[in-house]
């Protein structure tokens, strides 16, 4: 899956959307199957999003795919599909062998029409995105795909079948996005390799979204977690529990100079980001969906750190690992600290800027998750 969010005026194609051209997606599957379906959004949108048609391929190297693995995606039967503003649809299964954990896909979009702003997922950390003129479905060299975004455009998801296993969905911020990871080595990505190497193989969805914050929506950094918890982790096929770790951005933003992106950018309480997991808590149980709950990572060094922000995290932090209100936790503010300042990334964990973990670090994160609670 992929959490999506309103288009923004940063660098990417969401503002201008798309007219007679293709864009091919490349994406990584946490599980495997036999079939496999796409979902196309158009939550964002402001008119009906015309959809000529579209394929699914193993992807090869960049924007080219394997010979003779491209099959059209129908939608009820039909070629294209015109999905109204505020919607989505899902395609027509289409049988592609070998699909494992990990299997890379390349799903072309071709719009013959202007769509208009698109519904997007601005941080695709598992691929990359390629853009063609005209109808360029059935390509297998890259050769005419030749511009590329690091973004994911109406694509909401493929769901891989069968999948009777149920799914964890990983819930929150830039680091379960995976800024700065490598494709596959995501914490969500080295969970799902866990669980597929004991035995009790199960999709693991990724619900991270850069910037995105628990209580306040962005221009920039999608809707708050309070609003898109029920569309990217209870109304997903199968959710039977999600790991939350989000708070980060809503402790560090207001003690940075306001931006267009972090506006409004109020100041929040201990107790008001509790108050927010709460409700988490009580519309996941509704819906009969276990939640894990994670500690906030340390991140003294970093631009969102203060004497303020460190003291709210302590506090979050000893909620979260002490009330007993989630049913299990996963003390990711341990695993990665120093030990000679827990404040801090140990520096073997650290990407650079003090606040995303590097590959080692994502590692440990996936390391550090009991696989009973899941």
């Amino acid at each position: 899956m992929t959490a999506l969010q309103q288009p923004n005026a940063n660098q990417n194609w969401s503002r201008q959307g798309f007219a007679n051209q293709s864009v091919r997606q490349v994406i990584r599957l946490s599980s495997g199957g036999s079939e496999a379906r796409i979902r196309i959004s158009n939550q964002y949108g402001v008119q009906p999003l015309e959809l000529t048609g579209a394929t699914i391929a193993k992807a090869a190297r960049g924007s080219a795919v394997v010979p003779g693995s491209a099959q059209p995606v129908r939608f009820g039967g039909a070629e294209s599909v015109s999905v109204p503003a505020g919607g989505q649809v899902t395609g027509d299964a289409v049988t592609l062998s070998g699909l494992t954990s990990g299997t890379q896909l390349a799903i072309t979009l071709y719009f013959a029409h202007a769509t208009g702003p698109a519904t997007f997922h601005e941080f695709g950390a598992t691929g990359a995105s390629y853009r063609a003129a005209g109808d360029q479905r059935a390509a297998t060299s890259g050769t005419a795909y030749r511009e590329t975004s690091g973004s994911w455009y109406f694509l909401a998801g493929v769901d891989v079948t069968p999948a009777d296993v149920g799914s964890v969905v990983a819930f929150g911020d830039s680091i379960t996005n995976g800024f700065t990871a490598a494709p596959g080595s995501r914490y969500p990505d080295l969970l799902a390799a866990r669980l597929a190497a004991s035995g009790r193989a199960m999709p693991i969805l990724n619900a991270g979204l850069g910037g995105n914050r628990l209580l306040t929506d962005s221009a920039c950094y999608g809707e708050d977690g309070l609003t898109r918890f029920h569309r990217d982790v209870l109304d997903q096929p199968g959710t039977r529990t999600v790991l939350v770790l989000i708070g980060i951005n809503d402790l560090g933003y207001p003690e940075l100079p306001p931006t267009s992106c972090t506006t409004p950018n109020p100041a929040i309480t201990a107790a008001q980001l509790i108050a927010g997991y709460r409700t988490l808590i009580r519309d996941a149980h509704a819906r009969g969906v276990r939640v894990v709950g994670v500690t906030i990572t340390p991140f003294r060094g970093a631009s969102v750190y203060t004497v303020h922000s460190a003291q709210l995290r302590r506090a979050v932090n000893a909620w979260i690992a002490t009330s007993g209100e989630f049913d299990a936790v996963a003390d990711f503010a341990s695993a990665l600290a120093d030990p000679a300042d827990p404040t801090r990334l140990a520096p073997k964990y650290d990407s650079g800027d003090h606040l995303h973990p590097n590959e080692a670090g994502y590692r440990v994160m996936a390391d550090a998750i009991d696989l009973t609670t899941l």
